[in-house]
């Protein structure tokens, strides 16, 4: 089994995450501050999807597994989790800059699902 001190620091991680998030979205305003506050509302945001996504996929492939490789698990949550965020992240920063259509989604959503199947083509 992954030590707990893993998932724990995760969570904490998410926590501190989606707290500095809440923290820059009530605190900083973008027409004020200008590109700090942009860049720490993207970055806080980043840290909590990951941490989110990452927690949700790990307890879900391990409840949905037949193999039992934690780490394994963990590795590969770790790393589709971030590519959800950096996904969410850029079709905001595509929205703010109002060039977000449906094809460009998609063509995002595609490039993710490459780089998702060349590390899963390298295990």
């Amino acid at each position: 089994m992954v030590p707990a001190y893993y998932t724990v620091s995760l969570f904490i991680a998410t926590i501190l995450g989606w707290a500095s998030w809440i923290f820059v979205l009530n605190n900083l305003s973008p027409f004020l501050s200008g590109y700090l506050a942009l860049s720490l509302f993207y970055a806080s945001l980043f840290i909590a999807l990951t941490g989110t996504f990452s927690i949700l996929n790990y307890y879900l492939r391990m409840t949905l597994s037949k193999k039992k490789n934690p780490f394994g698990h963990l590795n590969a949550s770790l790393r589709q989790g971030s590519l959800l965020s950096v996904m969410a992240c850029v079709g905001l920063a595509f929205q703010r800059l109002r060039v977000l259509t449906w094809w460009d989604a998609l063509l995002l959503l595609v490039i993710v699902l490459l780089i998702e199947y060349y590390f899963m083509s390298r295990e």
